[in-house]
């Protein structure tokens, strides 16, 4: 396993890590069983960082990992997000009193004093222009209940406004072959402010993985069924607001393109690892075998420049039009 420095955290976590949603909700049947034994596989594989979110199951997901860190003897990094449980979800729900009743309630969850790394929740675009909520952040920090803090962002201009506050660590931010753009524009200025990145929905959920076909029927309680068109949240995040047809499309192409010794799930991983502002990618996982194949990306070769340019063609025919000028 590579480890990567966190932004300015001092924390050096797994480049493949895990992303804990897929074993709290909305990604079909979860089993309690089999997502303890693919968290546990993880760390048995040098993972050592883990994203979660209070709204994941409604804490199911920070239940399982509070038990893990429990179990473990290791050194596990837990990150989790607050501000999706607000009902109306608006920026004036983005106080202090809010957020500290959403760390209060991750704290018993994960059973812990303090959370390694708290990040505001895709909260709306308004957020982003209040320094009282990053002071409210600050004011959790001196508390001892957080000891770091970050955004999850759904656009690259919220990113940017995120980073000119000067305690913010970490941009979480959807970046895989289909979400090009924030290598562009966004990632020479996370560099310079010391920000890590954690790249999120790294396979496009599911789409680059290459086992999703025309004729893929998703449970009701998936989103990949239900947000299909943006219905629940935004669109982005499922299939990376990726027209379904386009994007099944683009994989037929990219799949011609995977190096020997690699699938489609391993090449789309490296090809985030490529870039050397990410931090880390969290892929999801419900199962041993998914974490496994995630984690072995970490010790196959770098992608050449072939390959990396032919990604790029792809994106540029199928995908550029769809969401570039979107996120």
């Amino acid at each position: 396993m590579e480890y990567r420095e966190l932004g300015r955290t001092g924390m050096r976590v797994s480049v493949v890590s895990f992303g804990a949603w897929p074993i709290g909700s909305d990604w079909g049947h979860v089993d309690d069983k089999e997502s303890y034994a693919a968290l546990n596989r993880a760390i048995d594989l040098g993972v050592n960082f883990i994203d979660t979110a209070d709204v994941y199951g409604d804490g199911r997901s920070e239940r399982l990992i509070g038990r893990l860190l429990k179990e473990r003897k290791e050194e596990i990094f837990v990150a989790t997000k607050a501000g999706q449980h607000l009902d109306p979800h608006v920026s004036e729900g983005y106080n202090l009193k809010n957020i500290e009743g959403f760390v209060d309630r991750s704290l018993e969850n994960l059973g812990v004093e303090s959370i390694d790394l708290l990040q505001l929740h895709c909260p709306p675009t308004p957020v982003y222009s209040r320094p009282e909520v990053f002071a409210a952040l600050d004011h959790l920090k001196s508390k001892g209940k957080i000891r770091n803090y970050g955004v999850s962002v759904e656009k690259i201009s919220e990113g940017l406004r995120s980073i000119e506050y000067p305690d913010v660590q970490s941009v979480q931010i959807i970046f895989n072959m289909f979400r090009l753009r924030p290598a562009e524009e966004f990632f020479p200025k996370t560099k310079e402010h010391k920000v890590g990145i954690l790249a999120r929905v790294p396979l496009a959920s599911g789409l680059l993985t290459g086992k999703i076909t025309a004729e893929t029927k998703f449970p009701r309680d998936d989103h990949r069924n239900y947000n299909i068109r943006g219905e629940a949240f935004d669109k982005g995040e499922t299939f990376s607001g990726v027209d379904l047809d386009k994007g099944l499309a683009a994989v037929e192409e990219l799949k011609q393109l995977v190096p020997a010794g690699m699938n489609l799930t391993q090449m789309a991983l490296k090809w985030i690892l490529m870039f050397d502002a990410v931090t880390c990618a969290i892929p999801g996982a419900k199962h041993v075998e998914q974490v496994e194949e995630n984690v072995r990306t970490a010790s196959l070769a770098p992608l050449d420049g072939k390959t990396m340019a032919g990604v790029q063609s792809v994106y540029e025919r199928w995908v550029r039009p769809q969401v570039h000028a979107n996120y």
